[in-house]
């Protein structure tokens, strides 16, 4: 009870926070007014923790405080002892694959065998539909071509480890995401520069092989690394689970608020548009994933999890490949806007869908 207070407490200093952050706007004070939204955003993630039903946005809301200070004070997250802070996207990148690699094996890929109708429905749709709808709203859009190229990045990017956790809270088939997850992001460094060079041609200049190489050092070798890391040391590097997951988000984390730096004056003149854009390509994805996924008469759990992979894309991937071609502070802004709205949209579709159990008993992977 006295917990439950406590979480409460810091849910009503956020609400005070919040009414001086408005007092500030209406006096047109608001560039004074960075240390309120740090404390708004802080305190209501404290007071998140303390909720089952809200402990899904804790992770969103401390983005929005590094978001909020990287605005405000860019300068902290641009530069070190003269170093410039985007040369950490790419090794952050890797550390997250890593990770990755340490939590699976080949018997993952089992699913392939066991649903292959489900994983080729799965990696169609998202090789498909957000690819596609990124191309559309990039040619709608009013940005200038290498902000409009970076929609298309976020479309042409795979899947994260993000739509996992979200499959398994929606009741969906963890195995199955997880399956799918794998295969794109494998299929990654030969397909997105491809969809690239397709899709994003007109707006950037593209080098198919570069990209590829560029990918298989982000993706590939640290997957591969982590594979035999978990081969050579199997159950006995337990901890590296426990801890891989908390890197992996304090990484993603470090990345949106070193772009959000780096892109800060695009982000301020163009933000409200670009939220917006991104906004209408992630709920696409889900719209357009679970709904192609029916026309293929795929049972609900396996619709549930196409509609999240779909609509969850690997905004640090496409932020790296953003770094490698010198573009962060342009092509770099869409994934780092997108990554924290999915994190919203998946966490509320998710608790949707949980209170909506399917016929099928869930799938307990995440558990193990």
């Amino acid at each position: 009870m006295k917990n439950r207070s406590t979480y409460s407490i810091a849910l009503g200093i956020s609400a005070l926070f919040l009414m001086a952050i408005l007092y500030m706007v209406t006096t047109g004070q608001i560039e004074d007014a960075g240390w309120l939204f740090l404390g708004f955003f802080a305190t209501l993630a404290f007071g998140f923790s303390g909720f089952k039903a809200l402990k899904g946005l804790v992770f969103t809301t401390m983005i929005f405080a590094g978001v909020s200070l990287a605005l405000y004070y860019p300068s902290w997250f641009t530069q070190l002892g003269g170093v410039e802070l985007t040369v950490l996207i790419i090794p952050l990148i890797q550390i997250i694959m890593f990770g990755m690699g340490t939590t699976m094996s080949l018997k993952d890929f089992a699913t392939v065998f066991k649903t292959p109708k489900g994983v080729f429905i799965g990696v169609s749709a998202q090789l498909l539909i957000m690819p596609l709808v990124g191309f559309a709203l990039a040619k709608m859009s009013p940005f200038p071509p290498e902000i409009a190229a970076g929609i298309v990045l976020i479309g042409c990017s795979p899947s994260g480890v993000a739509s996992n956790v979200m499959a398994y809270l929606a009741n969906a088939n963890v195995a199955l995401s997880i399956t799918i997850t794998s295969i794109a992001t494998l299929l990654a460094p030969f397909l997105t520069p491809v969809l690239m060079k397709f899709l994003a041609g007109e707006f950037v200049e593209i080098d198919v092989l570069a990209m590829m190489w560029t990918i298989v050092k982000m993706i590939i070798l640290p997957i591969g690394a982590g594979l035999l890391f978990n081969k050579l040391t199997g159950d006995g590097a337990q901890w590296l689970d426990r801890a891989m997951p908390i890197i992996s988000m304090l990484a993603i984390g470090l990345i949106i608020v070193i772009i959000t730096a780096a892109g800060r004056d695009s982000l301020l003149d163009i933000g409200g548009i670009l939220m917006l854009l991104v906004l209408i390509h992630n709920v696409f994805g889900y719209t357009i994933g679970y709904g192609y996924a029916k026309l293929f008469k795929m049972k609900e759990q396996d619709a549930r999890t196409i509609a999240i992979e779909v609509g969850m894309q690997n905004g640090g991937l496409a932020s790296g490949i953003a770094n490698s071609l010198g573009k962060i502070a342009t092509m770099g802004l869409a994934p780092a806007v997108f990554g924290p709205l999915m994190n919203i949209t998946g966490s509320m579709l998710a608790s949707y869908w949980h209170g909506k159990p399917t016929q099928t008993v869930p799938n307990r992977v995440l558990d193990q």
